[in-house]
């Protein structure tokens, strides 16, 4: 009874371990979907960027929605700030990943170039009938326009020139107050550091509207070369005849003066291949961004010198270079691990077969089940019960047949089955014998305890 109680559940538990495969095939396929989202998941980086009319802002958020409809692997998040001062800020704070800044800025440690965006011209202005030279200024007032932006810039000509010592003192102006400051003599001289673009030049000229006698004045910085030498982040500039007005010309001549470089800065941790993406979609956009946001024609390659004052980017350089990885490089772990996990997904596969239609068992299982049917067979009490037995026994074997067919049965197994279905059908033969027997002579009937003593053992 105990074999054909094992015969009623060997299809349940054939059920029950298809199920369990099952299961496991839904949480892996689950894991995989959720580990390939998580792979492909465009990647975001946080911009900080600023400036007095937000035109970084504007042309930062062009260039993100030029990512978004490339469906690009990287994602750019605007972060605006107040002025380049604060986006620097935010940038060494660890709040953005990026950001637009002056060459500059107070802490550079963490910054690496990715493109140039535009330059900044220093400029001093002085009243007409005024010696244009810096010299003039000792102990004279300088109103500087966003003093605490521009401080390493004062800090800069102080070195230089002595300032300190001449008593020039630097009081702090608006946008809005520098031109009224200087009209009415508040301050002896301004002192701007502006972009040369149209825009900002169209408010300079507002200063340069008086009578050529009492028009006000340029002051070159002669030692702008020595400035640059010692202080990095500014470069001589000669600036060209007639930039602030054409006709008359303003400057008269070639001006001699600082620029400061405006930079798109990446922190040095960042993904390489995710910069140089960026750095590619930024150069692209010049060309089919140009009509609407003039700031990109100024838009350039960094200097690529080891020995630069603000590093460039590795990723940026890659680009640049044109020594990114091709496809079979970026992907070369994922290529060689394919073919590995094709062949975990095919002995998988064999396993889980075997798995459900023999069970972990396998051809044990059928021999166990064969070797339980010798004990029924020995107290079988009637012939139908013997018949149910060699039943069992057909199935046993059918499961046999079943597995030589797929090649799942070893030659060593299937012989050692087939000796004890042999064993098994000689008991049932002479169980049928004692049973016809006991039928035709009665004395021949036994308690079951005497049958079983009678019974040959093999």
């Amino acid at each position: 009874m105990c074999a054909l109680t094992q015969s009623n559940n060997s299809r349940p538990a054939q059920w029950l371990r298809a199920t369990l495969v099952g299961c496991f095939v839904v949480a892996v396929t689950g894991a995989g979907i959720v580990a390939y989202k998580s792979f492909t998941k465009p990647e975001t980086m946080t911009i900080a960027a600023g400036s007095a009319d937000s035109a970084s802002v504007r042309v930062m958020t062009a260039i993100a929605n030029r990512l978004t409809k490339s469906d690009s692997t990287i994602r750019l998040k605007i972060e605006p700030q107040g002025n380049t001062l604060e986006a620097a800020k935010a940038f060494a704070a660890g709040v953005a990943d990026l950001a637009i800044v002056r060459a500059d800025m107070a802490d550079r440690s963490k910054a690496r170039t990715v493109v140039l965006v535009s330059y900044a011209a220093v400029m001093i202005i002085v009243p007409p009938g005024t010696p244009g030279t810096i010299e003039s200024l000792k102990g004279k007032t300088i109103g500087i326009v966003s003093e605490e932006i521009n401080r390493p810039v004062i800090e800069a000509l102080t070195r230089e020139y002595n300032l300190k010592s001449a008593k020039v003192r630097f009081k702090d102006l608006t946008i809005a107050d520098a031109q009224q400051a200087f009209r009415t003599h508040a301050v002896n001289a301004l002192l701007l550091v502006i972009p040369i673009s149209e825009k900002y030049l169209s408010l300079l000229r507002s200063i340069f509207t008086s009578p050529p006698n009492r028009r006000p004045q340029l002051v070159p910085i002669d030692s702008a070369e020595a400035i640059a030498n010692s202080a990095q982040a500014y470069e001589s500039y000669e600036l060209p005849k007639g930039t602030v007005r054409g006709s008359p010309a303003i400057p008269g001549e070639d001006l001699t003066t600082l620029r400061v470089p405006f930079y798109l800065v990446a922190n040095k941790d960042l993904n390489d291949n995710a910069v140089a993406e960026m750095t590619k979609v930024i150069m692209e956009a010049r060309r089919d961004l140009l009509a609407e946001y003039p700031l990109l024609a100024r838009v350039s390659a960094p200097s690529t010198d080891k020995g630069a004052y603000i590093p460039i980017h590795k990723g940026a350089a890659a680009f640049y270079e044109d020594t990114q990885q091709s496809l079979i490089d970026k992907y070369s772990n994922e290529f060689f691990l394919f073919p590995v996990f094709l062949g975990m997904l095919a002995s998988f596969l064999t396993w889980a077969r075997k798995f459900v239609i023999t069970g972990p068992e396998g051809m044990s299982n059928r021999l166990s089940l064969l070797h339980a049917l010798a004990e029924p067979i020995r107290h079988a009490g009637s012939v139908t019960e013997l018949d149910a037995i060699e039943e069992k026994i057909d199935d046993i074997i059918q499961a046999q047949l079943l597995g030589q067919s797929t090649g799942k049965s070893r030659a060593g197994d299937v012989a050692a089955l087939n000796l004890t279905a042999q064993r098994l059908e000689r008991l049932i033969e002479n169980r049928r014998s004692v049973l016809a027997q006991a039928d035709t002579h009665p004395r021949y009937q036994h308690s079951a305890e005497e049958e079983k003593e009678r019974l040959p053992r093999e």
